[in-house]
């Protein structure tokens, strides 16, 4: 599984220079380049995990991979990057994509209720609701350069001037990279599940979650280090929502996936973790997320983990 993450980190980050660097080539501005493969290289980890563990059935680990990395990049990599330098908030994103990350939870835990809702047999996103998540995603996506093209965006990492044969070569070793990791991830998964006498779900939520969410980890601390922080709070938002329209919504269309009690128990954390960010925002310095903040997200976090690991 450690060789796995590695293999998935360094596969995503050799996908989306080498993509980069033949867009680059063909004339494809850095505002594109930027919203479409830099934005899809970073979600790439989840998605891989996801598009396996889906194929094989392992549903719980796609549903738990979803809502822990959810979880964790809110309240523990937004918590550690607003300890290392407090985090100013877009007005932006403070009334237009943090909503709309709290719709796209909300739409998911309908979606899943149908038992509750219709009295349906089978709770859990079918082919359809993946389609309609999908939908949701392109309309995301058509907002996103909207206002991209209106406020423009800060170019943060240097496009390389590589060989058109390197690029190519880079892709290649990076697609390699993720479908060998994400592969050994899933097995691993359901290995130490099985070996440990737990869900899957479990492993999903917190190891699998933890481990595919370390790109965002990375960038968002480094960005908090540097004070860029609209880059540290607009990368976790933004996310937050790729998992929930674009992965959940590839997973589901592959293979249903039914949502347990337990499940919606994280499903409920989830939409209290977005809430929290919401509302931090509002208390003490109006758009800022202080140092008290993130701390306090850090330990809801431990504790939340430590819930789910003394209920399994």
């Amino acid at each position: 599984m450690v060789v796995g993450f590695g293999l998935l980190i360094k596969g995503a980050d050799f996908l989306v220079d080498g993509a980069s660097a033949i867009a680059k080539k063909f004339g494809v501005s850095a505002l594109v380049i930027g919203l479409t493969i830099v934005a899809f290289g970073t979600s790439a980890p989840e998605l891989i995990v996801n598009i396996f563990a889906s194929v094989q059935g392992n549903t719980d680990i796609a549903i738990g991979n979803i809502l822990g990395s959810n979880i964790a990049n809110i309240l523990l990599i937004l918590g550690i990057s607003s300890m290392i330098f407090p985090l100013t908030v877009k007005k932006g994103t403070v009334w237009k994509e943090i909503p709309l990350g709290l719709l796209a939870i909300v739409v998911v835990a309908i979606m899943a209720n149908d038992r509750i809702i219709d009295g349906g047999g089978f709770s859990g996103l079918t082919r359809i609701d993946g389609l309609i998540l999908i939908s949701f995603f392109i309309i995301f996506l058509y907002y996103t350069f909207g206002i991209s093209k209106v406020e423009g965006v800060e170019e943060t990492d240097t496009i390389h001037n590589y060989s058109v044969l390197r690029s190519v070569m880079m892709v290649i070793i990076g697609l390699v990279g993720l479908t060998l990791g994400g592969k050994w991830i899933v097995d691993s998964a359901v290995t130490i599940a099985e070996g440990l006498n737990i869900s899957q779900a479990v492993i999903g939520l917190t190891v699998v979650a933890i481990g595919t969410s370390l790109p965002e980890l990375a960038t968002s601390a480094v960005a908090a280090y540097k004070k860029n922080t609209d880059i540290a709070v607009g990368n976790i938002v933004g996310s937050n929502i790729f998992n929930l329209f674009w992965i959940l919504g590839v997973s589901a269309i592959i293979n249903p996936l039914p949502f347990s009690s337990v499940l919606m128990r994280d499903v409920i954390m989830t939409i209290i973790a977005t809430f929290l960010l919401f509302a931090f925002l509002f208390v003490g310095k109006r758009h800022l997320l202080e140092r008290w903040q993130g701390f306090c997200f850090v330990i809801i976090y431990i504790a939340y983990i430590g819930v789910i690991l003394l209920l399994s």
